[in-house]
């Protein structure tokens, strides 16, 4: 502060605050004077304000960053990194959450100044691979942002036409995290409509000037914005400032940067490319006046783009389905609607893809450790903006800086008040304008200017923007912020259209033109459109319809109610935060260098509050901080103070103050706090805590390492000399007896295996014990367990063939003897009675097969057992075998007679007179004989029923009672027998 004061007659004053007389002609006269230098920044206190010069000034490289990195705020020239640096330091010394509110006029540098902060965060924070990477995606999310979301206006080349609030997230350490962007109310309707001198978004003119041809055939467009309707209504394509062939180049570079794949790449601008093509979509009208569509190209390159039906899309465009009971009814369009629903999809499916885009954005930064962060919001959102005709879009806008200024106010004119008096210190209060009024005007409920639109869109009847206009009048006519031309005087009445109204905004008179306001705050899509949208190849529409919920019937949120809500929402997250503010000024209206226009920075400088803000900081004190907070920081300066003070926090305050030299004017005492007047005061104090905490630590550091290491020093060195040594030698010797074993080994190995066809000799004994060893091994594990495997036995190594054999005589002797060992004396006594009978009558006696068992024995009945209504209905079939059968209920086991009846073609099972299951012989897949003697033959039959029931049968078949089973396994029946 004290260099300002020498500089000041060269250069200005850096801090109004240090201005001889607060005057609005000191203050703009100051402010010139610096613009004139090329000195565009000026504090009023800890608030910056900003000239844009409109041309490039050597204040952005990495040096000028360098030199304000750790630096007290008011140590160099004001500077946008000097605020951002201090609150970067401010959030890490106390570890709570800030803002930076960049506010001003459409064209005045707000996003230039997001942009400064941004890559002051990427060059000043810690430098990690992990950490470089986020802050990559943080800068990159700009280029993309701004072609999606900004245009050319009639007062800003690169005009931010969306609101974009940025949380940077730090952790304990100082570094950059994450990030986390919210983004408010984009400017949907330019896309279909521009005014004259302006451009639509810039990405529509980077893809059809800087696009690939490839990329182009691929889409079905052409080189050139003039093939567009969308793109030549505001006549201004060509735009000097901009080139959007480069600019093509940095949003597919920054694309890549914030993680989306060239697929995603593709699917995003072949949006970009169907709302094109959408916009040459022409209809016609019959005779009835209804739309007809007959531009098949276009509307053929739009439905391949989106991977829908082309007739169901033309169906969409000219038809209203309307539900009926259960019949759905089509409606057809007049012209005039066709046209807003091809324009209402074009918006729809533009916003959701910027809001898609915004989301994918924050993936790429998001921060996955749930630790506790401290963020820092940059705050880039629409500049107050009077146009030639204001339309809804400049209503939402100017809302938007009327609940800023709002903010503004409450967190510096209004609390600073309240904090004097709450802390009963003693100054001259400053009046200000207090624009609450104005924003009830616009968001009260029931009687605001947004509860009257909502209705007007919601109610039903014939609604349109002039009896919205009407209404207002009959709500809101005696109010002296509002004026239409039925309620002006004659004077006004001369300025005021039959359709438009006027509201004294804090930064001025705006008239606008009520055209339109319906349309653009229902902007609603039919549910047919959004139907077909979610069915859409394109992986982009799919998923941001998909998230729109068609099946619900509930009319969906107003844009101004959306608008309202999310500036609530907004404000509440601004209000958990310490405000830094960035004031931006434009310079002239003509965007040339050089230039200041008085009469511009003085409205300017009116509306945005600049002159109450400067006298609060003359009147008021520049730094205040509770007693305990203050003591705590400060108390080494002071012997009486350290290390601790025992009485009441404001005495020990009070007993500083007076070692430090206060004057009685520098500082005041309040209820809770110590006020400090200048900053020079609290930075010369701020000076000596950092002088003394350095003294401090040094003396401690000394103590302690003197005390803890001088002894141990010398020792500790001795100990590890000697263990290192100790422990080299003895690991050194290990490893080489292991080696010297391991080379002994191998080679061992090696030789037995090359000789391993040789007779036994030292070389290959030891080896040939392994492989016997080995053999032994597998074969223990993999002996036959019966007499009958003859099979299972292990191929012997040639080696011990002839041990093999002896083993695998010995093992199945061994067999046999258990087995025979086994056979009782009955059974011994049985088996030679068969052998012998066998000897006698074997081939001797014509009876002897009739007196053995047989597995086959006919069992089956005539036709006269089976009923003549079941003989009737399967006769054409020719019965081959029947047999009786009994089928037992799954509760109780309760027996039951049915009979089994094979036919040529199937097998049934009757019971009585009815056929309870049919098998068809093509449904088998396969037969399977039992290998015992119990004459078990099992069926595998497909399952044609998924839902089959499990049936048990008991049959005399082959002389014995059999049983079978009906039952599904997995997708195959298996009929048992």
């Amino acid at each position: 502060m004290e260099g300002a004061l020498t500089a000041r007659d060269r250069v200005g004053i850096q801090d109004f605050v240090l201005l001889d007389e607060t005057t609005e002609t000191a203050f703009l006269s100051n402010l010139k004077k610096r613009f004139c230098k090329d000195l565009i920044y000026t504090y009023i206190g800890t608030l910056l304000v900003s000239v844009n010069p409109y041309k490039q000034l050597d204040i952005y490289n990495k040096k000028q960053m360098a030199i304000y990195m750790g630096v007290n705020f008011f140590e160099l020239p004001p500077h946008i990194y000097a605020l951002a640096d201090n609150a970067y330091h401010t959030m890490l010394t106390e570890f709570n959450n800030h803002f930076i509110l960049i506010s001003g006029e459409s064209g005045a540098g707000k996003t230039e100044a997001s942009k400064k902060i941004l890559q002051y965060y990427a060059v000043s924070c810690p430098s990690t691979t992990l950490l470089n990477t986020v802050r990559d995606k943080m800068l990159m999310s700009n280029p993309v942002l701004e072609a999606f979301g900004n245009a050319k206006t009639l007062k800003n080349d690169n005009s931010s036409r969306f609101g974009k609030y940025m949380d940077i997230q730090f952790d304990s350490q100082g570094d950059a995290v994450g990030g986390h962007i919210l983004n408010y109310l984009l400017e949907k309707s330019r896309v279909v409509h521009q005014n004259h001198g302006e451009r639509n978004f810039h990405i529509f003119y980077q893809l059809v000037e800087g696009g690939e041809d490839n990329l182009l055939q691929q889409m079905g467009l052409e080189r050139g914005y003039q093939h567009y309707s969308y793109l030549t209504q505001g006549q201004c394509a060509t735009v000097s400032s901009i080139n959007d062939k480069n600019d093509w180049k940095s949003v597919k570079n920054a694309l890549q940067v914030i993680d989306i794949d060239e697929i995603t790449s593709n699917h995003l601008f072949g949006i970009i490319a169907i709302v094109l093509h959408l916009g040459n979509i022409h209809f016609d009208s019959d005779n009835k006046g209804h739309a007809l569509l007959n531009n098949n190209a276009e509307l053929h390159w739009v439905s391949n783009l989106l991977g829908v039906d082309a007739y169901t899309l033309q169906e969409g465009l000219t038809f209203k389905k309307i539900d009926a009971h259960k019949d759905q009814v089509l409606s057809p369009f007049t012209l005039d609607h066709a046209v807003y629903v091809r324009d209402a999809l074009a918006k729809a499916m533009y916003g959701q893809t910027f809001t898609w885009l915004v989301n994918k954005i924050n993936d790429s930064m998001e921060n996955k450790d749930s630790s506790r962060k401290t963020v820092i919001g940059l705050l880039d959102i629409y500049g107050f903006e009077v146009f030639y005709v204001n339309s809804f879009e400049q209503f939402c806008i100017n809302y938007c800086n009327e609940k800023l200024q709002q903010l503004f106010i409450q967190l510096t004119l209004q609390a600073e008040q309240e904090e004097y008096e709450a802390e009963n210190i003693e100054w001259e209060p400053v009046q200000f304008f207090n624009n609450k009024i104005i924003c009830d005007l616009v968001e009260e409920r029931h009687t605001g200017i947004i509860s009257i639109l909502d209705e007007e869109c919601l109610r039903p009847g014939d609604a349109t923007d002039l009896t919205f206009l009407e209404r207002l009048q009959e709500k809101m006519g005696s109010h002296p912020h509002f004026v239409t031309h039925k309620l002006a005087d004659k004077m006004t009445r001369k300025t005021l259209e039959r359709g438009d109204f006027r509201l004294l905004h804090y930064a001025g008179e705006v008239t606008y033109c009520v055209v339109g306001f319906l349309d653009k705050n229902n902007d609603l899509l039919y549910r047919n459109i959004k139907d077909l949208m979610c069915q859409s190849k394109n992986a982009i529409v799919k998923e941001c319809f998909s998230t729109m919920d068609p099946d619900n019937r509930r009319r969906p949120e107003t844009v101004a109610t959306q608008f309202k809500s999310s500036l609530l929402k907004l404000t509440e997250i601004l209000m958990a935060k310490e405000a830094w503010y960035i004031r931006c000024l434009k310079s002239n209206e003509s965007k040339q260098p050089g230039q200041f226009d008085e009469a511009l920075i003085r409205h300017q400088v009116k509306y945005l509050g600049l002159m109450e803000h400067l006298r609060v900081r003359r009147t008021g004190f520049a730094y205040r901080r509770k007693y305990e907070d203050f003591l705590k920081r400060y108390k080494p300066l002071c012997p009486a103070t350290w290390p601790h003070w025992r009485g009441d926090p404001a005495d020990g305050v009070e007993l500083l103050a007076q070692h430090l030299g206060y004057l009685p004017f520098e500082y005041k005492m309040g209820r809770t706090k110590i006020f400090i007047r200048h900053p020079r005061t609290l930075y010369a104090t701020e000076d000596a805590y950092e002088k003394c905490k350095h003294e401090l630590a040094t003396k401690l550091q000394a103590k302690y390492k003197g005390y803890r290491t001088k002894g141990e020093f010398k020792k500790q060195k001795e100990a590890a000399t000697k263990i290192e040594t100790c422990w080299r030698g003895a690991q050194a010797r290990k490893e080489r007896e292991k080696r010297e074993w391991a080379v002994k080994v191998i080679r061992k190995f090696i030789k037995g295996y090359m000789t391993r066809g040789q007779a036994k000799v030292t070389d290959n004994s030891e080896y040939l014990a392994f492989v016997k060893q080995s053999y032994l091994n597998r074969l223990k594990d993999n002996l036959p367990k019966t007499v009958l495997d003859k099979t299972t036995w292990l191929s012997p190594p040639a080696v011990l063939t002839e041990a093999s054999e002896i083993l695998r005589k010995l093992h199945y002797r061994l067999m046999v003897r258990k087995y025979v060992k086994g056979i009782t004396p009955q059974k011994k006594a049985q088996l030679q009675l068969k052998v012998l009978t066998s000897s006698i009558f074997k081939g001797k006696k014509d009876s002897y097969p009739q007196s053995v068992a047989q597995p086959f024995m006919d069992t089956r009945i005539s036709e006269n057992d089976i009923n003549a209504r079941v003989i009737q209905m399967i006769r054409h079939e020719h019965i081959k075998y029947s047999v009786p059968i009994i089928k037992y209920d799954r509760n109780g086991f309760k027996p039951r007679p049915r009979q089994l009846i094979l036919t040529q073609t199937a097998a049934y099972v009757i019971e009585k007179a009815k056929i309870k299951q049919r098998v068809l012989y093509t449904a088998l897949k396969g037969i399977s004989v039992s290998n015992l003697t119990d004459g078990m033959i099992i069926f595998h039959v497909t399952c044609e029923d998924s839902k089959q029931k499990v049936c048990r049968y008991t049959a005399d078949i082959w002389g014995c009672q059999n049983c079978l089973f009906l039952y599904k396994y997995g997708t195959e029946c298996l009929l048992i027998v």
